[in-house]
């Protein structure tokens, strides 16, 4: 239900992301873990409460206990490891590579669920925040593992059209409080 509430609620000029929404969520060949792990995940990722209430119900139904909490951690170390790795990428002072990061990240390394899973969430969690040096790390490990480069570009249809979403319905939020 709330993936058809969060549907209805695109407006007419954004009609493909409906499309895409009802495409990538709801006829995606991916297992049911690895799909709405990666929609909470993202969904998370995209900071939108609208889009987060929506999806968060529904994952919730469609993922066991860990796989919840894992997509969840998923997005919360990305979100710190996106931010520090990406700005270590970009200064032009490539001495900062060299430096220890002195992040903990545990969870990567035993995230309570398979680690192929992890990676995904963590992968599309990446594309969302914009981090080459993840995007490239997490890819890498899903290819050694096995997965096909088909799954991993549908974890990114996933948060390309769950960022989409987000950025559409808080700009109508916005923009309907505005005088006409």
């Amino acid at each position: 239900m709330s993936l058809d509430t969060l549907k209805a609620a695109i407006p007419d000029y954004a009609k493909d992301l409906k499309l895409n929404l009802g495409s990538v969520i709801g006829n995606s060949d991916l297992p049911a873990q690895q799909l709405w792990g990666t929609v909470l995940a993202t969904a998370i990722a995209a900071r939108s409460p609208r889009v987060l209430r929506e999806l968060a119900p529904e994952a919730k139904a469609n993922l066991s206990p860990e796989a919840y909490t894992a997509a969840r951690s998923a997005a919360a170390v990305m979100a710190m490891n996106n931010v520090f790795y990406r700005t270590r990428h970009l200064l032009s002072d490539h001495e900062y590579g060299t430096l220890r990061a002195g992040l903990r990240m545990n969870v990567i390394g035993n995230p309570g669920v398979d680690k192929v899973d992890f990676e995904l969430w963590s992968f599309a969690v990446s594309a969302i925040n914009g981090c080459g040096m993840c995007l490239d790390s997490h890819e890498q490990v899903l290819r050694k593992a096995g997965v096909d480069r088909e799954v991993i570009q549908e974890a990114f249809k996933i948060a390309s059209v769950v960022q989409a979403v987000a950025t559409i319905l808080d700009a109508e939020e916005i923009l309907s409080d505005l005088p006409e």
